[in-house]
């Protein structure tokens, strides 16, 4: 038998009604609907529960009572687009609802586009670039203008000439077409990119390493010498060090001497082999480089880990710049030698 809605029901809207159930079901009874609730779900009905205050007596028996009664009632359970909205309405905003539906109801652009407008226009135009020119055309209209605009750069100009030939000429994506096209960036090409992106260790050491003073640097590598030998060797290869600098071209070395400290470069140069410091010296001019070998004069005596910590600072200025595209750390002999 249902009992009659309490008066004081009236108060509670479908969010609070939500969450006074929440709050009678417990912790242990209910675990399992928190467990299939997305994290802003969760953070909304937290708020609602944190402002609900005192939830009379009759109205947390008759949520409960409604509950039970409803889920009794079910010969067996169905889950569908349908059912779900069904189940957020009330419980959320109407057009929370609407955002969310339209999230996971076909052809799910929205969560995909959203992914695919985070992946740099060098790596989705190689993968793009392999594509048939109407298949690129269709994603490149989903993206964000100046997204599109910079994937078409990257890719070469006789196919990106094609592509806009064929964006001009498109019409609306029939919806099976655009599910297919989305089918198949998230098989081949988002579930390989995460595949990619997983991080080696080795690299994520070998910059903790780099971080390092040179001699805890050596000692804990002797140390992974003899314990770990592949993983020492590994690292090693992946580290950019002081004397690393020394093969670059002169180009990236002048634009790392312009924007480091003169004082720390005179210290970190004082304690570098002489190859390199000609090589830093090559790129100024005649007169700040006389200045620089007065300064590294004038120091006189200078401890070694003195000058360790300034040639630490220079690769992570190195560093700096070649993660912001102002420089390559190649090697010049390599193809891809280059400033930017």
């Amino acid at each position: 038998m249902m009992l009659a809605e309490p008066p004081e029901l009236k108060r509670y809207g479908g969010m609070e009604r939500a969450a006074a159930l929440m709050l009678v079901l417990g912790k242990e009874h209910g675990a399992p609907i928190w467990e299939h609730l997305s994290v802003e779900e969760i953070k909304e009905l937290s708020a609602a529960i944190a402002l609900l205050g005192r939830v009379p007596s009759p109205v947390a028996e008759h949520l409960l009572v409604a509950f039970s009664g409803e889920v009794s009632a079910m010969s067996a359970l169905h889950g569908s687009f349908e059912t779900t909205e069904r189940l957020l309405d009330g419980i959320l905003p109407n057009d929370r609802v609407r955002e969310i539906m339209e999230d996971i109801r076909g052809p799910a652009g929205r969560t995909m586009w959203d992914k695919l407008s985070n992946v740099s226009e060098a790596v989705l135009a190689g993968y793009l670039k392999n594509e048939y020119p109407q298949t690129v055309a269709v994603i490149l209209s989903k993206l964000k203008a100046d997204h599109a605009a910079r994937v078409l750069g990257q890719l070469p100009e006789d196919i990106a000439i094609d592509v806009v030939q064929r964006m001009l000429r498109m019409e609306t994506v029939q919806k099976d077409v655009l599910l297919q096209v989305e089918q198949t960036l998230r098989n081949e090409f988002m579930s390989n990119l995460s595949r990619a992106q997983r991080r080696d260790p080795h690299e994520a050491m070998a910059e903790v390493f780099n971080a390092m003073d040179r001699s805890t640097e050596q000692s804990m590598l002797g140390s992974l010498d003899e314990h770990a030998p592949e993983s020492a060797e590994k690292i090693r290869a992946l580290m950019f060090t002081f004397e690393d600098l020394g093969s670059l071209l002169p180009s990236a070395v002048s634009a790392i001497a312009r924007q480091a400290d003169k004082r720390e470069m005179a210290l970190a140069l004082k304690g570098a082999p002489e190859m390199i410091r000609q090589l830093f010296m090559s790129t100024m001019t005649e007169r700040s480089a006389k200045l620089m070998r007065e300064d590294m004069a004038g120091m006189g005596p200078v401890r070694a880990r003195d000058c360790e910590e300034a040639q630490s600072s220079l690769v992570r200025l190195a560093k700096s710049l070649a993660d912001r595209g102002e420089i390559l750390l190649a090697d010049p002999k390599s193809d891809d030698a280059m400033i930017v």
